[in-house]
């Protein structure tokens, strides 16, 4: 995921980055339980540079760094610095793991991923789950989920970039509209490039005389699953306008949609979503966590942030 990083994102490579002068302000911050420190620190280094802490930490005090971590923090802080830590791949990895375990289904948060993943980057989280947790991530999508909902989450999984006529996806995905299948539209909508599918849908809104979520609730409402629908109106929404939709997201102010997004698009394109979201919600999404989070917990979300808008 590194090839899109750092382009609009919020938290970039620390200039003076040295890992000696870090890894004794991280073991004296430990020692002390000095909880302000290990936040501004971490927050303030990109992804590869606490890769690096964490290796060079590990290889001075044979301990690993997350341990420590663990033992001083708590919470909510102990979440999202944990989430810092990993790896991007990991870290969505992880968040795939976590909607899929226990009683329900988080759907809205498998969406999320492969909703606004590229191909590259499917293929580099779908590697890092098979093996972090030794199963096989499309297998635990198709067995968590049924239908044409399933079918969707693997399309999205193994999505690619086909050439196509404008006009003949249009068409398609309006003739299929009459009946009760939805094959052209997991299709085309899981292998076409972004610009070309939202051009797509400005004609089939134009031909239709109603917005593509108006389209999907009209003729998916009752045939389909709910969760099918949900499925087809992210997807929509996404390729409209993903940073609208992670801002709306964000505005929920759930603590695991929060953590999810900020800390996955942290070094991406966060401060698109920002813009996004004070766009939506009239105020900036730094002001909002201010409002929402206290203590080291606000400290830590502010810094990821970066910046009022």
């Amino acid at each position: 995921m590194q090839e899109l990083m750092n382009t609009l994102g919020t938290v970039h490579a620390f200039p003076n980055f040295n890992v000696e002068r870090d890894i004794a302000d991280i073991r004296t911050a430990l020692e002390r339980k000095d909880v302000h420190s290990l936040v501004r620190i971490l927050t303030n280094r990109s992804n590869d540079q606490r890769q690096k802490l964490n290796t060079a930490y590990q290889n001075l005090t044979q301990k690993d760094l997350k341990a420590g971590l663990r033992k001083v923090l708590s919470g909510n802080l102990e979440f999202l610095m944990l989430s810092l830590m990993m790896p991007p791949e990991q870290f969505e990895a992880y968040r795939l793991r976590q909607a899929m375990e226990g009683l329900g289904t988080d759907e809205e948060t498998l969406l999320e991923i492969l909703c606004t993943r590229t191909a590259q980057q499917l293929s580099n989280i779908t590697a890092t789950y098979n093996k972090e947790f030794k199963r096989n991530l499309e297998k635990d999508l198709v067995s968590d989920t049924s239908g044409d909902f399933s079918r969707l989450l693997v399309a999205l999984l193994k999505k690619e970039c086909q050439p196509a006529l404008l006009e003949q996806d249009v068409k398609a995905l309006s003739e299929e509209l009459n009946g009760k299948k939805a094959d052209a539209w997991i299709r085309i909508l899981t292998t076409r490039d972004p610009l070309h599918l939202r051009n797509v849908l400005i004609y089939l809104e134009a031909e239709k005389g109603q917005s593509a979520s108006e389209i999907i609730e009209k003729h998916f409402g009752g045939i389909f699953s709910g969760d099918f629908r949900l499925g087809l109106e992210t997807l929509v929404r996404c390729i409209e306008n993903s940073d609208l939709y992670l801002a709306q997201r964000i505005r929920t102010m759930k603590w695991p949609v929060v953590q999810g997004v900020m800390v996955s698009h942290s070094e991406e394109d966060l401060v698109a979503v920002r813009v996004a979201y004070k766009q939506e919600a009239g105020t900036s999404l730094y002001t909002a966590l201010q409002k929402q989070f206290t203590g080291e917990l606000q400290y830590a979300l502010l810094a990821i942030c970066r910046a009022e808008d």
